[in-house]
């Protein structure tokens, strides 16, 4: 999507090595009380283990918060499809939450905790700084995140 703008960033400014960051993550708490709303190319359900597995340009969104995926399965809680207990995205995911976006290469949501666990070259911008590392994990009630894994940052002065 916008990865290779993202890498040439780490490139352009001098980064910083770190071992962990946490960091603000989109700029307001998220209200995981809302809805889910998941839209798709295409629906595939299993009734005998509870999942729904949505294919192709797959879009979800929850209150200001955005998910993009290539895939994603939805994990029913027990009882039914009325209440989804998580969310596994895979294939280019793209996170946005206010002003900040993150790209992974998988992400799984527990909806009930309002974590987001997102795996694989993540890659983390808030306006012009980027920030890189294997794993992050958003907590959505807060709007926090920790990003670990040979952690980088790039900072852009005051003003640029």
């Amino acid at each position: 999507m916008f990865r290779p703008v993202l890498i040439a960033a780490l490139f352009m400014g001098a980064a910083l090595p770190v071992g962990a960051q946490n960091v603000a993550f989109g700029g307001m708490k998220a209200d995981t009380s809302l809805p889910v709303e998941m839209s798709a190319d295409s629906l595939s359900v299993n009734q005998a283990n509870g999942e729904a597995v949505f294919t192709g340009n797959v879009i979800i969104a929850q209150g200001e918060m955005k998910l993009q995926a290539g895939e994603v399965t939805v994990v029913y809680a027990e009882g039914g499809q009325q209440k989804i207990q998580t969310l596994k995205a895979k294939g280019g995911v793209v996170l946005v939450s206010g002003p900040d976006a993150a790209e992974a290469a998988e992400a799984v949501y527990d909806v009930a905790s309002g974590v987001i666990d997102l795996a694989g070259d993540v890659v983390l911008t808030q306006g012009q700084n980027v920030l890189t590392g294997d794993k992050m994990q958003v907590q959505l009630a807060d709007g926090t995140a920790q990003v670990q894994g040979r952690v980088r940052s790039v900072l852009q002065p005051a003003g640029n």
